[in-house]
């Protein structure tokens, strides 16, 4: 009894002590957004530092509390706050120019990193310059910083030109071992989202739309690179092919691949020159020090936005489509489209007066066809209140594309992977992982045929089963094609001819009408404005931010995206995904609006 007493008051003192730091640091908090908020960041002869390293995420919430806890995960930048920085730096006559710190960059998709490049593209209308220096430029850093006035590398440095590519994976084999098959049933030749589970290569059909999606991205690359750094393009894939990150430096400035081999302080004294700066090219500061007055995109969020004018909402959603949020530490994927929040949220757009339009920024591979449904049917409301244009982000595909069909108009980047308009029911048979490696019997009572029909514990699904899920599978995808052809004013016809889970790029996506104009987050904006006939306008995104007390809340209890989360995907790396649906598949709808998981393209 006395070790129940001490135990319980050692609980209660520290949940007290808890609730003491609790306090402390929300009080730290809001005094320091307090003194913070009153300092403008910008100073005059300032330049905007962008860090091209870690990774870029669509949307990133800040979390104060990550390094508490232990959070190893690479730093996160989100692709909204660095457009915004960029835009703020162009409009602001205090920022004289952009510095590029290059190194390991890794963005969510290729279609983000083309949206960095065209937005600081624009920026150099303004007459401002761009510099950018690093150790070492990943490809996708160094396709952003290719449109750079400068590039500078140190004698010693690396650049990463390969082209891409992308490695299928294939479980079947794996869950065999444990006694596991998967059951399949699906619409659509190109649909292979479920080939992971069922087969131990790629299809034909398959490899035919990767390898079209992939090229089409490839040009695209090219075709940027080439324009800025006036190198052809059949070069450009010469020294992709020759790989040039064990190339000798000197031999990437005779390519043109880089304008200068400098040290560190050589570039930071190149800043300083720049910006007029006394003696800035011959002696050595380091940037971030007294002599450079330096911005970060951290900082320019700090900025008060233009918000005059008529409000058009941005609503962000990104990541697997489901009906209800995935509880615990291993319930779900990063991200969440959760139908249910997400319904709710676009009412109370719809209801709101203030709002004359609403643009959905979309970023999904799918999910579930059932939230998928929902979710158009959302949009569908929506769209009678006021104008709703998408912004397709890295993908928009399957469910993707199923929320995004009943807009008024859809805008992409070209290399925004989009279209797999299909469906499929996959199954487990857990039957011999219990029956035979575990040894478990199993008998059998019932009062009709099918009454038992589902229990793949015990037995696998048969034949006859198999066909009542098949038709099933093939009402879903008629509900979608006839949801798509609404939507795009096309006959289910046409949109099967086009559909059968086909895969494509934005860019080919707009020749057969699946895509309605190419461009970025703020065409989108811009045309959700002109259909709502407003001339002065400003945008507000939408979900606000979570707290800090629920993200310090998340983080501890590992629910929802918290850092425990972040921390186990990295671990597991490319295997996460599979894993966690495999773990989650009793619980996921039967039937499934998604593209192949891992679009591990790099």
């Amino acid at each position: 009894m006395k070790k129940f007493f001490k135990y319980v008051f050692a609980t209660v003192v520290g949940i007290f002590v808890f609730g003491i730091i609790l306090f402390i640091f929300g009080l730290f908090t809001i005094v320091s957004s307090a003194l913070s908020g009153n300092d403008n960041p910008v100073k005059d002869n300032s330049v905007l530092v962008l860090d091209l390293n870690g990774t870029l995420e669509e949307r990133v919430e800040e979390n104060p509390f990550a390094e508490l806890i232990g959070s190893s995960v690479l730093s996160q930048t989100g692709l909204d706050d660095m457009l915004n920085a960029i835009e703020k730096a162009k409009k602001n006559d205090d920022i004289k120019g952009i510095f590029i710190q290059a190194g390991v960059f890794s963005p969510d998709s290729w279609a983000s990193a083309q949206a960095v490049r065209k937005a600081l593209t624009d920026f150099k209308k303004s007459g401002k310059w761009i510099v950018s220096y690093g150790d070492t430029y990943s490809q996708p850093a160094y396709y952003i910083a290719s449109c750079a006035d400068e590039i500078l590398l140190n004698p010693n440095g690396e650049i990463d030109w390969h082209g891409i590519g992308g490695n299928p994976m294939f479980i079947k084999d794996l869950l065999s071992k444990v006694g596991i098959k998967m059951q399949l049933a699906k619409v659509g030749t190109y649909k292979s989202a479920p080939e992971m589970f069922v087969a131990d290569k790629m299809s034909d059909a398959n490899r035919e739309q990767t390898m079209a999606y992939m090229t089409s991205i490839w040009n695209n690359i090219l075709k940027d690179v080439s324009k800025s750094r006036k190198i052809v393009v059949d070069s450009l894939n010469m020294y992709a092919d020759g790989y040039t990150l064990f190339d000798d430096q000197k031999s990437l400035v005779k390519r043109h691949l880089v304008d200068k081999l400098v040290y560190a302080d050589e570039a930071k004294a190149n800043i300083m020159k720049r910006l007029g700066i006394e003696g800035g090219n011959k002696i050595l500061r380091v940037l971030g020090g007294n002599e450079i007055n330096q911005v970060t995109v951290s900082d320019l969020k700090t900025v008060e936005n233009d918000d005059s004018g008529e409000e058009i909402a941005v609503y962000y959603a990104f990541g697997d489509i489901v009906q209800t949020s995935e509880q615990g530490m291993l319930g779900g994927g990063s991200h969440q489209i959760v139908a249910q929040d997400v319904c709710k949220d676009l009412e109370r757009l719809a209801a709101d007066e203030n709002i004359k339009a609403v643009v959905l920024r979309i970023n999904s591979g799918g999910g579930s066809a059932y939230a998928s449904e929902q979710l158009w049917r959302s949009i569908e409301l929506l769209k009678k209140q006021k104008p709703v244009v998408v912004s397709m982000g890295g993908m928009a595909a399957s469910g993707g594309y199923y929320m995004s069909c009943n807009s008024n108009w859809i805008v992409a980047e070209p290399t925004t992977v989009t279209g797999s308009i299909g469906i499929f029911g996959m199954f487990p048979d857990f039957s011999e992982l219990y029956t035979q490696k575990l040894g478990i019997k199993f008998d059998e009572v019932k009062t009709n045929k099918n009454a038992t029909f589902g229990n793949t514990t015990v037995r696998p699904i048969n034949d006859e089963e198999m066909a009542m899920l098949e038709r099933y599978v093939q009402r879903g995808y008629q509900l979608f094609i006839k949801r798509v052809g609404d939507g795009r004013h096309m006959t289910t016809a046409q949109v099967d001819a086009i559909g059968q889970g086909h895969v494509y790029t934005a860019e080919d996506a707009l020749k057969i009408k699946l895509v309605d104009e190419l461009g970025g987050l703020d065409v989108a904006i811009s045309k959700a404005a002109k259909l709502a006939k407003v001339k002065k306008y400003h945008s507000v995104a939408y979900p606000a931010p979570v707290d800090w007390l629920t993200q310090l809340m998340e983080s501890t209890t590992g629910k929802g995206n918290g850092v425990l989360d972040s921390k186990i995907r990295s671990e597991f790396g490319e295997l996460y995904e599979p894993i966690m649906f495999v773990k989650t598949i009793k619980n996921q709808d039967r039937m499934q609006a998604r593209i192949p998981f891992m679009m591990n393209i790099n």
